[in-house]
C-alpha cells in the first residue's frame, strides 16, 4: 500500500466517504507535476531522435556570402524550424578538431581535405576570382591570365582557407616566376580587404565573396585558371545524431542539384562570363 511504503497518511476514512488529507493534496499536485515534466521530457526526447528539435553546430572557415551554403542553411531551417544552429568561424586546422573533438557537427572547408577519424565529402564548387584595388592597372584589362599576375604580391590569410589559397598561388606560378612574392598575414577577410584597397597587394576569393561590398576593391576572373575551387564537408562517422544525418542528406541533394544547374549554364551558348547564381 501506498502509505504504508510512504510511512504518511493520504486519505481520512470516514462514514460518508474517503478524502485527501492535507499531505496528500499536497503530495498529488506535485506528483501531477511530476508526470507532466515526465511526459515533456519523453516527448522532448522523441522530437530530438527523430530530427525535429535539438541543435546543430557548424564550422565555417569563412562568413556566409553568398551560393550554396547560405541557401542550404536556409532549406534546412525552413525544414527543421525547432533546430537551433549555430555557427562557429574560425581557421580551417581549428573547425576540423572542433569536429573531432565533437565540439561541432560538421564543418565546411576550402578543398578536399583528407582527416583522420572523419569522413569529407567535396559539395560545390566556385570560380576562383582576383581581388584588386580600384586603381590598379590591370582593372581596365580585357582579360587577365596568371602570366599578368606573376610580379604582383599576394596577400594570403594563416586563417580560413588561407593556406589553401597560398599552395595555389605556388602551383599556379612556378612555372612564371621561382620565388612569387606572398605575404601570409594573421588577420580577418575585412582587414585583408582593406589591405587591398590600400595597395598592399592583392588576393584571391571564390565567386560567392564577390556579393559582398567591399569599397575600393573589384573582383576579376583569371580567363587561364583552368579549374574551380572545391569546398567540402567534415563530420565525424561516430557523430549519429538525426539532427546531422538530416542535414548531411539535404547537403547531397543540393549538391546533386548544384552540379546539375552548373553544367546547364556551362552548356547554354549564350552564357555569358558572368555565370549567375544556379541556386533557385
Amino acid at each position: 500500500m501506498l502509505e504504508q511504503d510512504l510511512g504518511i497518511l493520504l486519505f481520512e476514512r470516514r462514514h460518508r466517504g474517503v478524502r485527501l488529507t492535507e499531505a496528500g493534496r499536497h503530495f498529488l499536485e506535485h506528483v501531477a507535476i511530476g508526470i507532466g515534466h515526465l511526459d515533456h521530457a519523453v516527448k522532448t526526447a522523441g522530437m530530438i531522435a527523430c530530427g525535429e528539435q535539438g541543435r546543430l553546430r557548424v564550422g565555417l572557415h569563412s562568413s556566409i556570402a553568398d551560393g550554396f551554403l547560405p541557401d542550404l542553411l536556409n532549406r534546412y531551417r525552413n525544414r527543421h524550424p525547432n533546430v537551433d544552429i549555430e555557427i562557429v568561424e574560425g581557421r580551417t586546422k581549428d573547425i576540423i578538431r572542433f569536429v573531432r573533438e565533437e565540439r561541432l557537427d560538421v564543418a565546411f572547408v576550402l578543398g578536399t581535405p583528407t582527416v583522420e577519424d572523419c569522413h569529407s565529402k567535396p559539395l560545390w564548387s566556385e570560380t576562383l576570382v582576383v581581388v584588386l584595388p580600384t586603381r590598379h592597372i590591370l582593372v581596365q584589362a580585357e582579360e587577365i591570365r596568371w602570366t599578368d599576375l606573376a610580379a604582383e604580391t599576394f596577400l594570403v590569410r594563416h586563417g580560413g582557407g588561407g593556406p589553401q589559397m597560398y599552395d595555389h598561388v605556388v602551383l599556379r606560378l612556378a612555372e612564371h616566376w621561382r620565388q612569387p612574392s606572398i605575404r601570409r598575414l594573421d588577420i580577418g577577410r575585412d582587414t585583408l580587404m582593406c589591405m587591398v584597397a590600400q595597395g598592399y597587394g592583392i588576393t584571391l576569393t571564390s565567386q560567392a565573396m564577390t556579393k559582398v561590398l567591399f569599397p575600393d576593391v573589384v573582383f576579376r576572373p583569371i580567363l587561364d585558371e583552368p579549374e574551380p575551387i572545391v569546398f567540402s564537408a567534415v563530420w565525424s562517422p561516430f557523430n549519429r545524431g538525426q539532427t546531422l544525418l538530416d542535414f548531411l542528406s539535404l547537403a547531397q541533394q543540393r549538391s546533386r542539384e548544384f552540379a546539375k544547374a552548373m553544367n546547364e549554364a556551362a552548356a547554354t551558348p549564350a552564357a555569358s562570363s558572368q555565370r549567375p547564381d544556379p541556386l533557385p
